[in-house]
């Protein structure tokens, strides 16, 4: 799955409360055709999600969850040509969307809570991202407080890759993300940004990064709605890929390609 070049995830949101995104997508066949889509302008992955995780988001049902989400999967699946992502915290969603056709579960809450999911998950062979945050979108802001950021981070992330290795998931399909604008004020999504390469050399692991459109660009963009942030975003993904990012989750799928294939030719003549 991870090859030389990055990757570029596409975003599919299927909640009628997602920052950025179309509430449309709640139809299951728009949300397969807009994945389709995706595709045809050069993303590598689908990450279908069925739950906001936005700052102060409620909390969803695991039958509505279900509900959102299996439909898509199961439309994609056999149609779409690149790996499907499941987004979710919920170990009865990881594994029917694996068994649907998911190949990656990605949990926001980067096992924090239980390892539940790492155990749902771990006899599949799926490959699973951790997500560093704190608290619920409801408190997170309050646990944004940090003595040392990128050490902290990888502290953090390393515990929850314990969390998943015991619970018998392959340490090489453990892919990492250091979570801009989970528990992060600006000043500290923009420290992981500048900081990227640093944490990878900590963790050692793959990492997928993802700013697209976030809060976190307000104070230099100003009060842009999130759908106007795409240009803010492209500065964020060359900035994660010049720092060795693996994966980055985006929205505008077309123009961040673009971005990451240029992105990319300046990282090698880095390395060169």
């Amino acid at each position: 799955m991870l090859g030389e070049r990055p990757l570029v995830m596409g975003i599919l949101n299927v909640t009628p409360d997602s920052f950025a995104d179309d509430a449309r997508l709640l139809d299951p066949g728009r949300a397969a055709a807009s994945a389709l889509a995706m595709e045809d302008e050069g993303a590598d992955l689908i990450d279908v999600g069925g739950e906001s995780s936005r700052p102060n988001a409620q909390p969803v049902p695991v039958e509505e969850e279900r509900r959102r989400v299996l439909p898509v999967i199961e439309r994609l699946a056999g149609r779409l040509r690149i790996p499907l992502s499941i987004d979710t915290c919920k170990p009865p969603i990881a594994a029917e969307a694996v068994a649907a056709g998911a190949a990656i579960v990605n949990d926001v809450r980067g096992l924090r809570d239980d390892a539940s999911l790492a155990h749902a998950i771990a006899p599949t062979g799926a490959a699973l991202v951790l997500m560093h945050s704190r608290g619920t979108p409801a408190s997170m802001a309050d646990h944004a407080s940090y003595d040392d950021l990128v050490a902290d981070i990888a502290f953090e992330l390393r515990a929850s890759m314990q969390r998943a290795a015991a619970a018998g998931v392959a340490f090489g399909r453990i892919i990492l993300d250091p979570g801009i604008g989970f528990a992060k004020r600006a000043a500290h999504s923009y420290g992981v940004l500048a900081r990227l390469a640093d944490l990878a050399a900590a963790l050692d692991r793959p990492l997928l990064i993802g700013p697209s459109r976030k809060s976190f660009m307000r104070e230099a963009l100003g009060n842009l709605a999130a759908a106007e942030r795409d240009w803010g975003t492209a500065a964020a993904v060359t900035a994660a890929v010049l720092g060795g990012a693996h994966i980055v989750r985006v929205h505008a799928v077309r123009e961040m390609v673009q971005v990451v294939r240029v992105a990319e030719e300046i990282r090698k003549e880095q390395r060169a």
